[in-house]
C-alpha cells in the first residue's frame, strides 16, 4: 500500500487582536478550526486557501505569508495531515453568502479564548498556528513554486 498524507490549506487571519475561526460539525462534535480544507486538484496552494476561507467564512482572504508547513497524524483515523498555513488579512465580508456544509459559524476569538477552548480544537495545529503567528513566524510566498 502506498502511503500519502492528506494535503490541506489553512488561513490564519488576525484582526484587532482576534483570530477568525470556524465552528464546525465533526465526528467528535462541534469543534473550532482555522478556515481550512483539502487542497484540490488543479489549484495552487494559494488558490486553495483563498477558496477555503471564502467558502467557510464568507470573507475574502489575501495570503501575504506562508506561516508554516505542519504535519499531524490523527491518533484514531490513521491519517496524516500535511497543512500549509498562510497568514494575511480578511479584506471583505459577504454576509449573504451561505457557509460550507458543516460550518455552523465563523467567529472572531482572542488568543486567550482560543487557548481556553483547546479541548474543542479540531487538531493541535489550531493553537500551534496561532502561537506561531503571534511569535512572528512568516515566510515569503515565493518559497512556493507552482509549475502547471
Amino acid at each position: 500500500m502506498i502511503w500519502k498524507p492528506d494535503a490541506t490549506v489553512a488561513a490564519v487571519i488576525e484582526q484587532d487582536g482576534k483570530f477568525l475561526l470556524v465552528e464546525e460539525e465533526t465526528d467528535d462534535g462541534l469543534m473550532f478550526n482555522q478556515p481550512a480544507g483539502h487542497w484540490e486538484q488543479g489549484e495552487t496552494l494559494i488558490e486553495g486557501v483563498i477558496r477555503e476561507a471564502r467558502e467557510e467564512t464568507a470573507y475574502s482572504f489575501v495570503p501575504e505569508h506562508l506561516l508554516g508547513i505542519y504535519s499531524w497524524r490523527h491518533p484514531r483515523k490513521n491519517i496524516t495531515y500535511l497543512r500549509f498555513a498562510f497568514t494575511g488579512p480578511a479584506v471583505a465580508h459577504d454576509p449573504r453568502q451561505s457557509l460550507d456544509t458543516g460550518i455552523i459559524r465563523a467567529v472572531w476569538l482572542t488568543p486567550d479564548e482560543i487557548r481556553a477552548n483547546q479541548a474543542r480544537h479540531r487538531s493541535p495545529l489550531v493553537l500551534q498556528c496561532i502561537e506561531d503567528h503571534l511569535a512572528g513566524k512568516r515566510f515569503p510566498l515565493e518559497l512556493i513554486t507552482h509549475r502547471p
